[in-house]
């Protein structure tokens, strides 16, 4: 008998939290692990598409990355702060400081890939 994996293979990847203008800064400033952020809207396609690659990689690498969703249409101020003019755009954050930034949808590889860097892995 093979062993069971913690995740049936066919299982629906969890859902990533979101965080809000209000707590911003708790959730992803002032966290121990680099935290990477997904501004999105409801209404954008790409946003859609990259959300369930978002939700594995966050399952996959739970503990030493964390991953949230900002919908930009209900907070302005963030969305403003750091100048996201496209959805999805996805910025790492480490130590409280944006230290990658990421536009458009992408497969599960190279989004790895490409934040293999900020990482540093």
């Amino acid at each position: 008998m093979r062993p069971s994996s913690p995740r049936p293979v066919n299982a629906a990847p969890a859902t990533v939290p979101a965080v809000t203008d209000d707590t911003f800064a708790a959730e992803v400033l002032a966290s121990p692990l680099p935290v990477l952020v997904d501004f999105t809207a409801a209404w954008c396609p790409p946003c859609r598409m990259i959300a369930p690659v978002l939700a594995e990689i966050a399952a996959e690498r739970e503990g030493w990355l964390r991953i949230v969703t900002l919908d930009v249409d209900h907070n302005p101020r963030t969305t403003a702060a750091y100048a996201v003019l496209s959805t999805p755009t996805l910025i790492l954050f480490r130590d409280g400081a944006p230290v990658m930034s990421l536009t458009g949808a992408r497969p599960k590889r190279r989004l790895l890939a490409e934040l293999a860097d900020g990482l540093g892995e």
